[in-house]
């Protein structure tokens, strides 16, 4: 399992770690990911995803996961992010 956001692409950051005495050495920063469950309401079914809390927070601004996938980009999105969001838009235009 990658330490990767499946909607955002967030991934691991390097950096160094600094000492008192101004010693550097390298790091790695980790994305703050978290095992969720989202509802989806074109699909009236939950979908798990491993996406990071900032990840969440904009999900929740924008208006729910159906939004977030129809403005974001496909370069981002994780393989099963990506089929949601086909499933999605091919639900839409089914109702439309």
């Amino acid at each position: 399992m990658s330490r990767r956001c499946e909607l955002t692409g967030k991934g691991p950051m390097t950096g160094n770690n600094v000492s008192h005495a101004n010693n550097k050495t390298r790091r790695r920063f980790l994305p703050n990911l978290n095992d969720v469950s989202l509802r989806s309401e074109t699909l009236g079914r939950n979908i798990k995803l491993r996406i990071s809390a900032s990840a969440l927070r904009t999900v929740d601004h924008r208006g729910g996961l159906d939004k977030f996938l129809a403005k974001a980009s496909d370069a981002d999105l994780s393989v099963n992010a990506l089929k949601v969001k086909k499933e999605i838009a091919k639900a839409q235009a089914a109702t439309a």
